[in-house]
């Protein structure tokens, strides 16, 4: 491997959206690291890829040794990690009468803590990597208040203020941090129901696709973006615009 070699690690890649991203940074020329907990899944989806510069880790984004160990692995595999993509995240809906306390901690664990062990685990290879970079996905409910998403909402909005943290702290580590802001996907996320009343309310007149979350990701980890950090790229279709 050489020094320009560029290496990304990427959560929730099981996923529709994240194994976009893993798609879109490969051919973007990155070795990736597909992580995520449904091992049995992005088993299935590394495989067929056949790619030797595509590895699957079993992860589970709250656990500190796991994270610790998927770092090791990553750089026992490709030498390096010189990319960090939070994608991992749970979703669920309740009114604040309704939610418990085990389904709210888990989607600050899974969506703002998950984060943080990310960063902390990778921090010494972004240090010492040229161009590192850091990408959050964070989300519209952490722009807009959304009734019955206290858990999800306030979990992203969590993972906003850490973005912005991370970027002001590792600034003169030349590591950039950003975060990406999806509006509603197409994605195992959301159900038919909930599909077809958001595309009934889009100013756009449809969802978003994970390739489009993708290309920011890509974006925001290329040298074109190489005086970006601390920022926050909205990708939703117009969402936000909306009064109602």
């Amino acid at each position: 491997m050489t020094a320009r070699t560029r290496v990304a690690l990427v959560t929730g890649a099981a996923g529709g959206q994240g194994w976009a991203i893993v798609e879109r940074l490969r051919a973007a020329g990155f070795l990736v690291a597909a992580c995520d907990q449904r091992s049995d899944e992005l088993g299935v989806a590394v495989d067929k890829r056949g790619d030797a510069a595509v590895m699957g880790i079993s992860l589970d984004v709250t656990s500190e040794s796991q994270w610790d160990a998927a770092v090791r692995q990553v750089v026992d595999r490709f030498g390096s990690l010189t990319a960090l993509v939070n994608n991992a995240g749970v979703l669920h809906r309740a009114a604040i009468a309704d939610e418990t306390v085990p389904g709210f901690e888990t989607a600050w664990r899974v969506n703002c803590l998950g984060a943080f062990l990310g960063i902390r685990a990778a921090l010494d290879q972004l240090r010492a990597a040229e161009d590192a970079a850091v990408v959050n996905i964070c989300s519209t409910a952490a722009i807009r208040p959304f009734p019955l998403h206290s858990a999800y909402g306030s979990s992203k909005w969590a993972l906003r203020g850490l973005t912005q943290i991370a970027a002001a702290e590792l600034a003169t580590c030349k590591v950039r941090v950003n975060a990406v802001f999806p509006g509603p996907v197409a994605t195992p996320m959301l159900d038919d129901a909930v599909r077809q009343r958001l595309v009934a309310t889009s100013v756009s007149g449809r969802l978003g696709q994970p390739l489009e979350i993708a290309d920011a990701v890509a974006f925001l980890l290329s040298e074109q973006a190489s005086f970006i950090t601390g920022s926050e790229l909205v990708v939703d279709g117009g969402q936000c615009l909306q009064i109602r």
